[in-house]
C-alpha cells in the first residue's frame, strides 16, 4: 500500500531543496481539487509543523521529523496531533512521507516521494502527478526569470487573499521574493501593511520594487444598481489613488501591474479575433474596464512601467466558473449554455500566475496584455471537454432563460452569455510559453485527471 512516485527536473539538487524550504511551497503543491486546504505552513522542514483543514472542521497535522532530516537529500513528515480536531485523522490513518532528492548529474535532480500508508496508491497517485508537474513548471519559470535579470524583489500585492492573489503570492515567495500584502484590516505581520483604498498612507509603498494590484469586487451577481456601483467603486478610484501613490513615492516602484479584463472588448464581437490593439466594445463592463485601465495613468505619466492584465475566464476548481460547474458536471447535469456558440477565452490559474510573473521581468511588456490561452473555444466545446475529463455526459443544455433569472438581463448578456474570441497576441510575439495551452490538458491537470 502507499505510493512511490518520482520524476527528474532540470534543476540542481540544492536549488530544488531550497525551493521546498520557502514559504508558499506547500500551497503550490496542494492539489486544487482536494477538499484539504493549507491552514499553516511549516517554518522548518527539520522539525516544524504544517496544518491542513479537512471537511467537517477536522485537521491534518504534518510533523517534520528531525532524525530523518538530511539536507539537501531528504526530509520526512508524519501525521501528528494538535488538538481534538486532529485526533480522528491521527487515529484513522498511518502516514509517513519521505521526500528524497537525488543528484543525477547535468544539473538535474530526481525528486522521489515515498509514502508508507494503508491508503491505496491509486488514490494518491493523481496528487503526486500534480505535485511533480507543478514543481517542474514553477522551477522552470523562476529559472527563466533569473536568466532575464529578475533578482529577489519586494513586491506589494492587493487582493492577495483572492483566487489569483493567493496563488501568485505563494508562487512569488517560493522564488525568493518578499511579498508585502496590502490589506484593508489591521496589519498582523511584518509582511502586511494596512491599505486604505480611498486614502492610502503616503509611506505605503516605501521600499517596494513593484506593485501588483488585484483587488476589486466580484462581478458575479445580479446586475442591480447596488452591484454595478460596487463593481465600479471597488476598481476605479482605488486604482487611481494607488497609481498616484506610485507616482508620488520618493524612491517609487518602477512597475505597476494592474488587473483588467477582456470585458474591455464588449460582450459580443461575433467571430472577430480580439488582440490588444482591437477597439473597445460596448456594454457596462466595457465602460468599467476602460475607466479602470485609465485610472493607472498617473503612474505611467510619472515614468513607471504599467502593465494592464486583461484576464479571460480563469480556470480553477477553487473559484470562478469551474468551481460552480464542476459539481454539476460530476453529477451528470452539465451541458452547453444556450446554443453553445459563444466564444470562451479561458486561462488556467497557473498560466495566469506566469503572466503576472513575466510582467515583473519582461521590461518590453507594457500596456494591455491579453491573459488568455492561445486556443479559445466555443461554449459547446468547453462543456464537452469538461464532461469528457470528468467521464460524464453533457446532454442537458441550459436554456438562456436560466441566466436571465439568476443574473438579470444585463448580467446574463455580459457574463453568462458573453462571447469574446480574445488571443494573447503580445505574449505570442514575446515567445511566451504556456504551461497548458490546450483546454483538455489544463482541465486534466487542475482536476487530477492527468496522466503521469
Amino acid at each position: 500500500m502507499g505510493v512511490l512516485y518520482s520524476s527528474v527536473v532540470d534543476v540542481p539538487r540544492d536549488e530544488v531543496f531550497a525551493w521546498h524550504t520557502r514559504p508558499g511551497a506547500f500551497n503550490r503543491l496542494s492539489p486544487p481539487w482536494s477538499p484539504m486546504r493549507v491552514v499553516t505552513e511549516t517554518d522548518s522542514l527539520k522539525d516544524g509543523r504544517a496544518t491542513l483543514a479537512l471537511p467537517g472542521g477536522l485537521r491534518w497535522v504534518a510533523d517534520h521529523q528531525v532524525d530523518s532530516y538530511d539536507p539537501p537529500r531528504r526530509f520526512v513528515d508524519t501525521i501528528g496531533i494538535d488538538g481534538l480536531a486532529s485526533l480522528p485523522a491521527r487515529i484513522a490513518v498511518r502516514w509517513r512521507h519521505t521526500h528524497e532528492f537525488e543528484d543525477v548529474g547535468d544539473n538535474q535532480t530526481r525528486v522521489i516521494d515515498r509514502v508508507a500508508t494503508p491508503v491505496p496508491g491509486a488514490v494518491l497517485r493523481p496528487m503526486f502527478v500534480y505535485r511533480h508537474r507543478q514543481l517542474a513548471d514553477d522551477l522552470a519559470a523562476h529559472r527563466l526569470a533569473r536568466k532575464n535579470g529578475l533578482a529577489p524583489s519586494t513586491i506589494a500585492v492587493t487582493g492577495s487573499s483572492g483566487l489569483v492573489g493567493s496563488a501568485l503570492t505563494a508562487f512569488l515567495r517560493t522564488g525568493g521574493h518578499r511579498v508585502i500584502q496590502l490589506v484593508r484590516s489591521t496589519a498582523e505581520t511584518v509582511d502586511q501593511r494596512q491599505w486604505r483604498p480611498d486614502e492610502p498612507d503616503p509611506d505605503l509603498l516605501e521600499g517596494v520594487d513593484a506593485v501588483i494590484h488585484l483587488a476589486g469586487a466580484s462581478i458575479a451577481g445580479r446586475f442591480t444598481d447596488v452591484h454595478r456601483h460596487a463593481i465600479r467603486d471597488s476598481r476605479i478610484n482605488p486604482t487611481r489613488r494607488l497609481a498616484e501613490l506610485v507616482a508620488s513615492t520618493g524612491d517609487r516602484p518602477a512597475l505597476l501591474i494592474s488587473a483588467s479584463a477582456i470585458g474591455y472588448y464588449g460582450y459580443d464581437r461575433g467571430d472577430e479575433i480580439l488582440a490588444e490593439d482591437s477597439d473597445r466594445g460596448d456594454g457596462f463592463l466595457a465602460d468599467v474596464v476602460a475607466d479602470w485601465e485609465g485610472a493607472t495613468a498617473p503612474a505611467e505619466q510619472a515614468g513607471a512601467r504599467v502593465v494592464r492584465v486583461r484576464t479571460g475566464i480563469v480556470q480553477s476548481p477553487r473559484g470562478g466558473t469551474l468551481r460552480l460547474m464542476r459539481p454539476l458536471f460530476t453529477a451528470g447535469l452539465g451541458g452547453r449554455l444556450g446554443d453553445g456558440r459563444q466564444w470562451l477565452s479561458w486561462i488556467g490559474i497557473d498560466d495566469l500566475v506566469d503572466v503576472y510573473h513575466r510582467a515583473l521581468w519582461d521590461t518590453a511588456l507594457s500596456g494591455p496584455v491579453n491573459a488568455v490561452a492561445p486556443q479559445p473555444v466555443r461554449n459547446t466545446e468547453y462543456t464537452q471537454t469538461l464532461a469528457h475529463v470528468l467521464h460524464r455526459p453533457a446532454i442537458l443544455p441550459v436554456p438562456s432563460l436560466g441566466p436571465r433569472i439568476l443574473l438579470g438581463a444585463q448580467g446574463a448578456r455580459e457574463l453568462a452569455c458573453a462571447s469574446q474570441k480574445a488571443v494573447p497576441d503580445k505574449l505570442s510575439q514575446a515567445g511566451h510559453r504556456f504551461r497548458q495551452p490546450d483546454l483538455d490538458q489544463a482541465l486534466r491537470h487542475l482536476l487530477g485527471r492527468a496522466v503521469g
